[in-house]
């Protein structure tokens, strides 16, 4: 089943082309397998963090930059959130293969996290192990701050829903007209939201602020006690 779903989209036209000689293209059945992992492992641990169903609203508590505390965000608590953001980022890049290939100011902005890049896709289970590392290690540890352990949950939640652009881009797999057309720009937008959402988080982590997600946030905050 994994090898039929992993057959790829881009075949002849020249845009396709184009997509198969970048780099970001790349989609492994190693990959699709690793993301199953996740989602079931994060499910089984917490079935109601992804639900949609309206949860009788609680008191939030406010997280704010102080030098010491449960909930400080002092410079390595900034730095260790800023960094979590490039995991989602990383591990859907993919979906940038038809955007940057288009636009030189994206290939601009990306070009210097290539390397890293490279170094998360050189191993097919990276993205898993980096997920366990930063569950296990991170979120369930609490030596570390809240707000650490916030903004680290908010970048594995999101990571985590990138399982629904990979199973519609592997079950539904058109090679031109209007379907490429659908499929190009689900791809891109799933890439544009990722890359504002690692700026947005990383900037806010860096000043201290408490970024909020949209859709993954509530999730996070469920996760993190």
């Amino acid at each position: 089943l994994l090898d039929l779903l992993s057959s790829t989209l881009l075949s002849s036209s020249p845009v396709k082309r184009m997509a198969m000689s970048n780099p970001l293209s790349t989609v492994t059945p190693q990959t699709f397998s690793y993301k199953l992992c996740t989602a079931s492992l994060f499910s089984l641990k917490h079935p109601s963090s992804l639900s949609l169903t309206r949860n009788p609203i609680r008191p939030r508590r406010l997280i704010t930059a102080k030098s010491n505390g449960s909930d400080s965000a002092d410079a390595p608590d900034r730095l260790i959130s800023a960094i979590c953001y490039f995991y989602p980022f990383f591990d859907g890049i993919q979906y940038g293969k038809y955007v940057v290939t288009q636009f030189a100011p994206l290939q601009v902005l990306i070009q210097p996290l290539v390397p890293a890049i490279k170094v998360f896709k050189s191993f097919p289970f990276n993205g898993f192990l980096v997920f366990l590392t930063l569950y296990f290690v991170v979120v369930r540890n609490p030596n570390f701050s809240r707000y650490v352990r916030f903004n680290t949950m908010q970048a594995i939640v999101l990571d985590v829903l990138l399982i629904f652009p990979d199973l519609l881009e592997r079950s539904f797999n058109p090679r031109d007209g209007f379907g490429l057309d659908l499929l190009m720009s689900l791809d891109s937008t799933v890439f544009l939201f990722l890359l504002v959402c690692l700026i947005y988080g990383s900037s806010s982590c860096l000043l201290g602020q408490l970024p909020r997600l949209p859709i993954v946030a509530e999730a996070a905050d469920r996760q993190v006690l």
